[in-house]
């Protein structure tokens, strides 16, 4: 039996083809595993990821055992459940599936709601594992949208909302109102719900009418949250905050403006705990901000004396941030490109964003199946008035061809999709890549055999 795995497929279904009462139906046959855990639920276009894994860092900081589970993943499958921010072992993994799998077949076979997605049924074996073993909180990462999101099953003790913009315009919709609408959907009656700073103010509207609908107390972080940025370098960033509950002199590893504004949300959801009760102090939000780690984004290499930056940004305001990012950290001559987009992404709206930076771009293709082909990839880079250099038809060849190409003070930026981040990271590092043989070819609804 294979599931569908829309997140690796090139064909999606429309968004009226997602619901949750497969999810609930599966949750209840493996005991009610949507519930008992407080959860901490994250909603979002930019910076989901990271907020998730600043927060699980607060909380363990302050001694909580936490769950995290998020998506998609760098390397292996695995990442995506994690105990605190350390992924579980692949014994794990596999004993769960094994415990999951006889009521996928269950409801698949006799739910009459069709068969169950791989996110579904890794969504599931996520919130088995954090009630097995006595979880104080998870923090639950939406895989997309929201309203619709198998993980919006669950009733959290938080909310939060990181910034909005244009992505998967195709299932979620072509405005940034229609899009809020689908984050807003794990606005639950009465549950706070923490938004993060918006460039827009029609995505605030929809958030402030939504609260307002649902007696939901709002916190919106660009409003009642100040920080200032104190220093930073390639090691990180030191800033000064001052919370709705106390003030803080923070540290994080991670580079750009963004993450301060991440950082930010997920102070104010960890505040927003503390008033309920958990006991979030002064000292764990600044250790566990201190701690925490999520590589892929504004990650910094270097190899053969050239200096690589991976980010795994995949839609045109995060490409924004990345090259305000690259132009604060980095002195350099020119910039070299390893670029690549997934289907269903924007590919001219980040190379225009990247245009800035008179990029020379080498165009690859990553494993992933929804990555473009290298044809039409590489008369967009042409169409975007930028220069190709290079093309392969993989990433660890193209990181190479870069690298020749690369003079001693230029740049090499790996950018365009989490897929090719990891595999840049791949190359770099010697990770053993985590192939998927039985992947049965995207133009067969992206089945993924377990």
């Amino acid at each position: 039996m294979g599931l569908a795995d829309f997140e690796r497929s090139t064909h999606q279904p429309g968004h009226s083809g997602f619901h949750l009462e497969r999810m609930l139906l599966l949750s209840e046959e493996l005991g009610g595993i949507h519930r008992g855990v407080p959860t901490v639920h994250i909603a979002g276009t930019k910076g989901k990821g990271s907020t998730a894994a600043m927060a699980t860092s607060i909380l363990r900081a302050a001694g909580y055992r936490v769950g995290l589970f998020t998506s998609p993943h760098l390397h292996s499958v695995v990442e995506r459940i994690r105990i605190g921010l350390n992924p579980v072992a692949k014994e794990t993994y596999a004993a769960l599936v094994q415990q999951v799998w006889p009521a996928v077949l269950r409801v698949g076979e006799r739910g009459g709601f069709g068969g169950v997605s791989f996110f579904e049924l890794m969504t599931a074996m996520a919130f088995l594992h954090f009630k097995q073993i006595e979880a104080d909180y998870q923090v639950i990462e939406v895989g997309l949208g929201g309203r619709l999101d198998s993980t919006n099953v669950v009733a959290p003790v938080v909310s939060a909302i990181t910034s909005i913009s244009l992505d998967h315009v195709g299932v979620l919709g072509d405005t940034i109102e229609k899009i809020a609408l689908e984050k807003a959907g794990i606005i639950k009656p009465g549950v706070p719900v923490v938004v993060a700073p918006q460039a827009e103010e029609e995505a605030r509207a929809v958030f402030r009418a939504v609260a307002a609908e649902h007696g939901s107390g709002i916190v919106e972080v660009q409003d009642e949250l100040k920080w200032d940025k104190r220093s930073a370098d390639l090691t990180g960033q030191q800033f000064s905050l001052s919370g709705m509950r106390d003030n803080y002199e923070l540290s994080i590893p991670l580079l750009g403006d963004h993450q301060l504004e991440n950082a930010a949300t997920a102070v104010a959801i960890a505040e927003t705990l503390a008033g309920n009760g958990a006991r979030l102090t002064q000292s764990s939000i600044v250790q566990g901000l201190g701690d925490v780690d999520w590589p892929g984004r504004l990650q910094v290499e270097k190899l053969d004396g050239r200096r690589i930056v991976i980010d795994g940004a995949h839609n045109p305001y995060s490409i924004r941030r990345l090259v305000e990012a690259v132009r604060e950290y980095f002195e350099f001559d020119n910039v070299v490109l390893v670029f690549a987009a997934l289907g269903g992404h924007s590919a001219p709206g980040m190379l225009a964003g990247l245009a800035p930076l008179s990029p020379k771009v080498v165009v690859v293709k990553s494993r992933h199946p929804r990555s473009g082909q290298l044809g039409p990839a590489v008369r967009a880079v042409s169409d975007a008035g930028l220069e190709v250099v290079g093309q392969s038809d993989t990433v660890a060849v193209g990181l190479r061809q870069a690298i020749d190409v690369a003079g001693r003070r230029d740049l090499v930026l790996c950018t365009g999709s989490l897929s090719l981040a990891a595999e840049a990271d791949e190359e770099l590092h010697g990770v053993e890549p985590e192939i998927y043989p039985n992947l049965i070819g995207p133009t067969q609804a992206g089945r993924t055999a377990i």
